[in-house]
């Protein structure tokens, strides 16, 4: 005899509003301290050995892991009643797994980006692996072009 299904658990409201602050702290955090380890340590160890390329690419990633944060606040977005303050919209799930969105992606990026801020630290060649995210965004863009195409929707 086959075990009786029930209908599996949904987070409340209140539940996601307060995961995605902290999953938003978690990544605001890591950019903050990648860029505070690659500033301190090009500044203070190897100041010397510094080049133009070095103090460019602190920018850049910042931006990169900017606009991939805002990104991410800005799909958790909070919609609260305008007169009781209650919670309407939670904002789409950012720990939801199996969605499909490109939250997962953006994490990715935000991630990959920290760890190469302070790989480079200590070997300035590892900037190589950052040809990782548009090779990935390829693939993933072929996957679902073929994936669709076998399917006849073009």
């Amino acid at each position: 005899m086959a075990p009786p299904r029930h209908k599996v658990g949904t987070k409340g409201k209140k539940k996601i509003y307060k995961e995605n602050a902290a999953t938003l702290r978690f990544y605001r955090a890591v950019v903050l301290a990648a860029s505070a380890i690659y500033v301190a340590v090009n500044l203070f160890l190897f100041y010397d050995s510094s080049t133009f390329w070095t103090w460019l690419l602190l920018p850049l990633t910042t931006a990169v892991s900017g606009f991939s944060l805002r990104y991410m606040g800005s799909m958790a977005e909070a919609t609260r009643h305008p007169d009781s303050g209650a919670l309407l919209f939670e904002g789409a799930d950012l720990n939801a797994h199996g969605t499909g969105g490109g939250l997962v992606y953006l994490k990715d990026v935000i991630l990959l980006t920290a760890i190469l801020q302070v790989a480079s630290t200590v070997w300035c060649n590892v900037w190589c692996f950052w040809l990782l995210v548009p090779l990935r965004g390829g693939y993933l863009m072929w996957r679902a072009w073929r994936a669709c195409s076998m399917q006849g929707c073009i």
